[in-house]
């Protein structure tokens, strides 16, 4: 789910009737208005008009004003089988905690961030898991600082006797991989070195990086992968 300022979600019905995007009526869920979309692969997509401040910066475009514009993660939703297991990841790895309740729906937030903070919890009993295809989230990334609170994470998880991997070296960040109990793919990754290590801050996205272990299928990579716009 992203966060859209107050306001916007008529600007955003119009603009998915113009696209031929498939979405929902508005609706409401612990007190916030959210619209609900689908992307080319049926993926849901949620833009919520958060009840508590966003001051992020929006993201604009000659198309998209500032009044409009996305300002980033508002949450994300989990469906599992059961909510105990993940929650008790959730708050006794993670530090979140239980803010509200609407059934089977449970909301968790951690209070050392502003936004981007919230989880969903959404407890179907015999739901089937998804497959890793068009459609589907991989995984769930949480963001840390930097290595050594990566690694407090780790030992957390071991205590805990789940399995996770070794740190991995992605070049931009480092992270570790670990499933909840309820099988989804959690990820723990620092900020640093940082997406600025090999361009400037004003040029990032504009140019493919790769790191220098995929470098030599550039040429393939650049004809593969689809155009952003």
């Amino acid at each position: 789910g992203y966060s859209v300022p107050a306001g916007s979600l008529d600007f955003w019905l119009k603009r998915f009737d113009d696209h031929n995007v498939i979405y929902n009526k508005v609706a409401e869920k612990f007190g916030e208005q959210y619209l609900t979309v689908l992307d080319p692969d049926g993926l849901k997509l949620e833009l919520t008009v958060s009840k508590t401040p966003d001051t992020r910066t929006g993201w604009e475009t000659d198309e998209i004003k500032a009044e409009h514009a996305i300002k980033g993660f508002h949450n994300v939703t989990i469906t599992t089988n059961k909510a105990e297991p993940t929650a008790y990841i959730l708050t006794h790895v993670f530090g979140y905690r239980l803010l509200e309740q609407n059934v089977n729906r449970y909301r968790y937030v951690i209070d050392t961030v502003d936004n981007a903070n919230i989880v969903d919890l959404v407890e179907v009993e015999g739901e089937k898991a998804g497959h890793v295809a068009g459609g589907s989230v991989h995984h769930v990334a949480f963001r840390v600082a930097n290595e050594e609170v990566l690694m407090h994470f780790r030992d957390k998880v071991v205590a805990l006797g789940l399995h996770i991997t070794e740190k991995i070296d992605r070049n931009y960040f480092y992270s570790l991989y670990f499933r909840e109990p309820g099988g989804v793919l959690f990820e723990i990754a620092t900020d640093n070195p940082g997406f600025d290590v090999d361009e400037s801050v004003e040029e990032l996205g504009t140019h493919l990086k790769l790191p220098a272990q995929y470098e030599e299928r550039r040429a393939s990579l650049e004809t593969t992968l689809p155009k952003l716009i």
